[in-house]
C-alpha cells in the first residue's frame, strides 16, 4: 500500500484496536513543571545518572540546557552533557552520543530540544542495547518544539548516504515527557510556529491513517482545533506562556500514543517530508508547510468515502460552514491548512530550499513506492505545483 492510497484498509469506526504503549511512566505539564517531573520520573525509573542529549544552538544560546542540568545535579543524577545533536539526527552523531553515554556510566537519557535530539536518542538506546545485548534503557523527554516526537515509538536517523533510516520498538518511546512551556520561550519563533504546523500534520495525517481508532481521531479534531486557534496567537505574543502552554497539550493530542498490533504509516505529506527533508536539510517543519494542504486538496480526488467523512467532519470542529459535498469540504480544509501557513508567515517553496526539478520523480517514487502507483503523476504533479508559477 502507498503512502497515499488507504483506501483498502477495514472500517475503523467499527472495528479496531487501542492500547497505550507499555512503559510510559508519564507525561507531567505545566509551567516551571521541569523541577518537580525531573525527579519523580528518575525515580519511577529507578535511574541514578543521566546523559543529556541535545542541540548545539539550545546548548550555547540558551539557559534551558543549564537548567535541566542543574535539576539533576540537585539530586545527584548528572552524568554529562552531549550536544552534538544536529538535524535531521546524522549518524554520526549517534554514533558520538552512544560513546558519550557508555564514557558517562549513564543508565537514562534526557533529551532536551526538537525532534531531532528525540529521535536520536531513541537511536543510541537503540544501538547500546544492539551493543551490549540487555534490555532497552531509557529516555526522558523535554520538548522545546511541537514536533511531538516524543510520543512516538520510531526513530528517524540520516546515514552516512543522507538517507533517512528508522528504527522502532516499543521500549523506544521516552518513558516520560515534561511539557513545561517556560522552557519553550527562547525557541526561535520560526522553529516553533511551523513545528506547529507538523502537528497540524500529525492530526490531519492521523484522520486517514489506517488502524487508528476513533477516540484518537476525535482527540486529533481537538487538537486542529486548539492549532488553528493558539498559533496565531502565539505568533502575535511569543512571549504569552499560557498560549504556549495550550500549543504543547495540542502537540500531544496530535500524535496521542498509540500501542499498534502493527505499524501503519501516517501518509503522504509525512512521506514526502521525509524524503524532502533529510535530502535537501529542510526542517521537518517547514517539509509540513510545503506538503499538507496540496496532499489534502488530492485527497479531495483519491481518498475513500470514509477517509472524506473525517476530514470533511474536520469543517464543523473548526467552526466552518460544510459546502454540501464531501469533495469540496476536502477542497475547503486543504484552503484553511494553505491560510494558516500563509498567516504565520511560512509560505514557502521547493526552490527557496534549492530543491532541484529534475530530483522530482526520484522524490515521488521514493515517498509513494513505486512509478507504476496510479496516483503517481498526481504526486509528481504536487510536487512540481511547489515550485513558483
Amino acid at each position: 500500500m502507498s503512502a497515499l492510497d488507504n483506501t483498502q484498509h477495514e472500517s475503523t469506526a467499527l472495528q479496531g484496536y487501542y492500547g497505550w504503549t507499555d512503559t510510559l511512566k508519564g507525561v507531567y505539564y505545566g509551567p516551571g513543571s521541569l523541577a518537580t517531573a525531573l525527579p519523580k520520573l528518575l525515580q519511577a525509573l529507578g535511574a541514578t545518572k543521566a546523559l543529556v542529549v541535545t542541540g548545539r544552538s539550545l546548548y550555547d544560546k540558551t539557559d534551558v540546557v543549564k537548567k535541566v542540568e542543574n535539576v539533576l545535579k540537585q539530586h545527584n543524577a548528572y552524568g554529562a552533557t552531549f550536544y552534538e545533536i544536529g538535524q535531521h539526527a546524522p549518524v554520526a552523531g549517534i554514533n558520538n552520543g552512544l560513546k558519550a553515554f557508555k564514557d558517562a556510566g549513564a543508565d537514562v537519557i534526557v533529551s532536551v530540544g526538537g525532534g531531532s535530539p528525540v529521535d536520536a536518542s531513541k537511536a543510541i538506546l537503540y544501538f547500546h542495547k544492539q551493543e551490549t545485548g540487555g534490555d532497552y534503557l531509557r529516555q526522558i523527554a523535554i520538548p522545546t518544539t511541537l514536533s511531538a516526537a516524543e510520543y512516538t515509538v520510531g526513530a528517524g536517523y540520516t546515514n552516512e548516504a543522507g538517507k533517512k533510516v528508522a528504527v522502532s520498538s516499543p521500549l523506544l518511546a521516552p518513558a516520560g515527557v515534561i511539557l513545561d512551556a517556560e522552557l519553550t520561550l527562547s525557541t526561535p519563533d520560526r522553529l516553533w510556529l511551523s513545528t506547529g504546523m507538523r502537528a497540524v500534520d500529525h492530526a490531519v495525517e492521523n484522520l486517514y491513517r489506517p488502524l487508528v481508532p476513533p477516540p484518537i481521531k476525535h482527540l486529533c479534531y481537538a487538537a486542529l482545533v486548539d492549532l488553528f486557534k493558539y498559533l496565531p496567537q502565539s505568533k502575535a505574543n511569543p512571549k504569552a506562556i499560557d498560549i504556549r502552554q495550550k500549543l504543547q497539550v495540542a502537540s500531544w493530542m496530535s500524535l496521542w500514543p498509540m500501542k499498534q498490533e502493527k505499524y501503519s504509516a501516517l501518509g503522504l505529506s509525512h512521506a514526502l517530508g521525509h524524503k524532502l527533508g533529510a535530502a535537501y536539510s529542510i526542517p521537518h517543519g517547514i517539509t509540513s508547510c510545503l506538503t499538507l494542504a496540496p496532499t489534502v486538496a488530492l485527497k479531495a480526488e483519491v481518498a475513500s468515502q470514509e477517509d472524506k467523512e473525517w476530514l470533511s467532519n474536520a469543517l464543523y470542529h473548526l467552526r466552518q460552514e460544510q459546502t454540501g459535498t464531501l469533495e469540496s469540504d476536502v477542497l475547503k480544509l486543504s484552503n484553511l491548512i494553505d491560510g494558516l501557513v500563509k498567516d504565520l508567515g511560512l509560505k514557502c517553496n521547493l526552490e527557496e530550499y534549492k530543491v532541484p526539478r529534475e530530483d522530482v520523480p526520484q522524490i515521488a517514487e521514493l515517498a509513494i513506492g513505486n512509478t507504476t502507483d496510479p496516483t503517481y503523476p498526481k504526486v509528481l504533479d504536487l510536487l512540481y505545483n511547489l515550485y513558483p508559477n
